[in-house]
């Protein structure tokens, strides 16, 4: 596939011919909102000391959209699913002192902290360890890492490209799929950086990483020693944590979704005989890591594959790993 010329940053994700569903690729506490609805039903942001506007959250999806459709061209792109979290509601100069019951739709306000979205490529696809996976992207945009209190400066933002398990809807995340912190004060900034994560991301080698979890197994016994190493590892003091050369990426609550999930998820759970496949495991991971917060999901998702991987040398060279010996 070769590259080609960015298109132009102002062409609208409405005049996209697209059909997919709402999929609940992280759940916690968000919403599923359509992109008409974010569009004109919310307010934009500005910063404080100078009343610059903002990024908004859909020219931030329109931006990285056109970068995909540009890399991507010839490809079926579906539409986006959106989640968002942490509303923050407001009104009007003239409904100040109005009970909040007597409001009018048109006296109020409102606008979302943080926002996530992904696009499927549905003509990218394969199957792994027999579970089918397409090519995604998204990006994560979450105020709450803004300084709205100051002048307009470059904003944040995520974005990222992986596979998503059409068995669960779990995203797939590598660290060189992930461009942790875009700042840009344009949308076209925005496109730009977002297009050199795509050319840059090698899906085949991501495939082969994970179509290798599938060889590797864990026991019951071991299991149960990485369960309980988890919960240890969120308490340690900071310098023995530092010891450990693996980076537990989920926190303790998730732990024990992983641990319920070992028993009862119906794709996988363990085996007749206890024991669990590396990528069953990562499953159970990035299945937790759906009750993350917007603002941290993405860098767990990335964090869950570096974690495995981790696993997965201890247990074919025979090295001792802290979570598991």
């Amino acid at each position: 596939m070769e590259a080609n010329q960015i298109v132009d940053s102002t062409s609208s994700i409405e005049e996209i011919v697209m059909e997919s569903g709402h999929d609940q690729f992280i759940q916690a506490n968000t919403l599923a909102i359509s992109t008409t609805e974010l569009r004109n039903s919310c307010i934009i942001p500005s910063f404080a000391k100078d009343n610059e506007s903002t990024i908004s959250h859909t020219h931030f999806i329109e931006g990285v959209y056109n970068a995909a459709q540009s890399w991507f061209k010839g490809e079926s792109i579906l539409e986006p699913s959106i989640r968002v979290s942490h509303p923050v509601k407001g009104r009007i100069p003239s409904a100040m002192g109005k009970p909040a019951k007597f409001l009018q739709e048109d006296e109020k306000t409102l606008y979302f902290e943080r926002m996530a979205f992904i696009m499927e490529i549905p003509t990218i696809r394969d199957t792994v360890n027999g579970n089918e996976l397409a090519l995604t992207i998204g990006g994560v945009r979450a105020y709450n890492l803004e300084n709205l209190y100051s002048k307009k400066v470059e904003e944040k933002f995520k974005v990222c490209i992986g596979f998503k398990n059409r068995v669960c809807t779990n995203l797939c995340i590598s660290t060189d799929g992930l461009l942790g912190e875009l700042r840009a004060r344009t949308v076209a900034e925005i496109a730009d950086q977002a297009f050199r994560l795509f050319t840059g991301f090698d899906a085949p080698l991501q495939l082969n990483r994970m179509s290798e979890f599938g060889n590797e197994f864990i026991t019951e016994q071991q299991f149960a020693q990485l369960v309980g190493r988890s919960k240890m590892y969120n308490y340690l003091p900071p310098k023995q944590k530092k010891e450990i050369p693996s980076t537990m990426p989920l926190v303790d609550s998730q732990i024990s979704l992983i641990t319920k999930a070992y028993y009862q998820d119906e794709n996988f759970c363990r085996s007749e005989f206890g024991g669990l496949s590396l990528w069953r495991l990562y499953n159970l991971f990035t299945g937790a890591n759906k009750s993350s917060y917007i603002d941290t999901f993405l860098d767990r998702g990335a964090g869950a594959l570096d974690f495995i991987e981790g696993l997965q040398t201890a247990l074919k060279t025979g090295s001792s790993h802290w979570f598991l010996s």
